[in-house]
């Protein structure tokens, strides 16, 4: 679900001034990564210096939020730095020097990867036009890129920056799109966390840094074929096949997305001349980051607000600089105006996680909830609400195909792989996941999980993987808004793009607007869930919390968009 000038004060009725830290303490444990904010109004190099007055190493710094990498012991560090004035803030990263003791996979994610018996349908001929695979990909027909495309396929001066876990660069459908030059990696294998579990595994590089073309994971590779698979007679097509994609790395192998890399992400986006941001996650280790809840502790607190106020920060730098940001509105089946209690949080380490009661004035998710995001919904292909995703009219913008395994329950078509949204599978992760043999053929389980595998007459082979979420139903979003700027951006200080509010304008003002299901309340008892998945949807067809203002339509974007650019 991937993610801020300089002085903005914080929204959801957060205050910007940190609360007055204890009386420092000795500094003892291991060493460990801290990311410290500079207060507002301060010098960079004056909160530079109160990390090593309080007994930290300085390892790099992020002047266009004034976030600062540093190593320190363990315990006392946060109380002794925060205490100075120059200092919003510190908030724990990862434990250093940890050696692995096996590999994991992923972090879990039992929305994304929802197993079951399913069933396969025939196939269908592909349309003129398309790629083969097309046919199997119903949100790229809901979003009508395929007539989209016949009016604007998308122009390669627009670049999307895919924050999330990697992207194979390698794969037949992405390398054409592929802007190997511009993509960067920020994150750092990470092998255990400080309690000895395993994170991120055994490093795959030197260095515990991957190239800048790789995926260890897959989430961030499904992502980027969404968005821009390319039109090449080959595997599948995206919504915008014709724009250049860019790896912009800021999730670990395991799923995880920590402060520093986000923050990196999203100000390289804007320092590169990105025009689209794709951001399906939520910034680890908290689900919602409160003020003041008090299951928290001091340190916890200071924590989350430093969070919120970095990434707000880059959020506001990256739309200085012109950069759109779509974002999953999450996959905890809540209304984000009224949300659940929260026990996933902190979510690292490993078994940290306590129940907190979320005061919705006070707690935000980020970067969801940030400034300046186009917030996505996500439906199934009978068009109804997926029964993971997040809703309400607080944050939703549109709605976006996002996969419903348990659609259409009752019919042949109940929990079949189709029913998900098929794109691109790294062979890498294939392999370790066991649904690929060393020989490059799809196993009997990837099979039963509809992984696809094509073959070019060159010899190029490429994967495919079945997948639903909101993190599936941002890039649809994140594809026709590659269009909106292709179609109606300007060539301006030597480079191309469109306003993000021109952008969110043109998405929102073209989508199809779709009313509230009748009755408004529905469950989804029938198809297994509990009732804690129940869901109201409140307000008119022209802006609701199911849908927002409406199912996002490429063909509508480019061809009726313009009257929305000025306003």
């Amino acid at each position: 679900m991937l993610v801020a000038a300089l002085a903005v004060p914080l929204i959801g009725g957060i205050v910007s001034a940190p609360v007055a830290a204890a009386s420092p303490r000795q500094l003892s444990g291991p060493a460990t990564e801290f990311t410290v904010l500079t207060a507002a109004g301060q010098s960079v190099g004056a909160a530079v210096q109160a990390v090593r007055d309080a007994g930290g190493t300085v390892l790099k710094t992020n002047t266009a939020v004034g976030l600062i990498t540093a190593t320190a012991p363990a315990n006392g560090f946060v109380e002794r730095v925060s205490a100075d004035r120059s200092v919003y803030g510190a908030a724990k990263a990862t434990s250093i020097g940890q050696s692995p003791k096996d590999r994991s996979t992923a972090k879990p994610d039992a929305v994304e990867k929802e197993r079951g018996s399913a069933k396969q349908r025939p196939d269908k001929p592909a349309p003129a036009g398309m790629d083969p695979l097309d046919d199997k990909l119903w949100g790229l027909a809901s979003v009508r890129s395929d007539l989209a495309r016949t009016v604007q396929p998308g122009d390669k001066r627009v670049k999307v920056g895919v924050i999330d876990t990697g992207v194979d660069g390698s794969h037949p459908d992405i390398a054409p799109n592929f802007d190997a030059a511009d993509s960067r990696n920020f994150t750092r294998d990470i092998p255990t966390d400080e309690t000895g579990a395993v994170v991120d595994g055994p490093c795959e590089y030197r260095g515990c840094v991957d190239p800048a073309d790789h995926d260890d994971n897959g989430h961030g590779t499904h992502v980027a074929g969404t968005i821009a698979a390319a039109a090449n007679g080959f595997g599948v097509s995206g919504v915008a096949p014709d724009v250049t994609l860019v790896n912009i790395r800021a999730g670990q192998d395991s799923g995880y997305f920590f402060l520093q890399p986000t923050v990196d992400a999203l100000t390289y986006a804007g320092d590169a001349g990105i025009d689209v941001v794709n951001m399906s996650f939520y910034v680890d280790p908290w689900l919602y980051n409160c003020a003041a809840n008090a299951a928290d502790s001091a340190e916890q607190r200071l924590e989350q607000r430093t969070i919120v106020e970095a990434v707000t920060r880059a959020l506001n730098y990256a739309y200085g600089k012109g950069v759109s940001s779509v974002v999953a509105l999450g996959n905890e089946h809540s209304d984000l105006g009224l949300p659940q209690p929260d026990a996933t949080s902190p979510d690292y380490p490993a078994e940290a996680a306590h129940d907190r009661v979320i005061d919705n004035a006070t707690c935000l998710s980020m970067p969801t909830e940030g400034p300046h995001t186009i917030g996505v919904a996500a439906f199934g292909p009978s068009g109804a609400k997926a029964d993971y995703s997040n809703y309400g009219t607080e944050q939703i913008s549109v709605a976006a195909p996002g996969g419903y395994y348990r659609d259409y329950f009752g019919t042949d078509l109940y929990r079949t792989n189709e029913n998900m949204i098929l794109s691109a599978y790294p062979e890498n992760v294939g392999i370790a996941e066991g649904n690929i043999d060393e020989a490059g053929n799809v196993t009997p389980d990837g099979e039963a999980l509809g992984v696809q595998k094509a073959v070019a007459p060159d010899g190029r082979v490429g994967y495919y993987q079945y997948l639903q979420g909101t993190s599936m139903a941002t890039p649809h979003a994140t594809g026709v808004a590659a269009l909106i700027v292709s179609q109606y951006g300007k060539a301006s200080r030597g480079g191309f793009g469109l306003s993000p509010d021109a952008v969110q304008r043109v998405i929102e003002g073209t989508a199809a607007q779709t009313p509230c299901p009748t009755p408004r309340t529905v469950d989804y008892l029938d198809e297994g869930r509990d009732a804690s998945f129940t869901a109201t949807c409140a307000g008119p067809t022209s802006f609701n919390g199911f849908y927002g203002h409406g199912l996002v339509d490429a063909y509508s974007a480019v061809t009726h968009g313009s009257g929305y650019v000025r306003g």
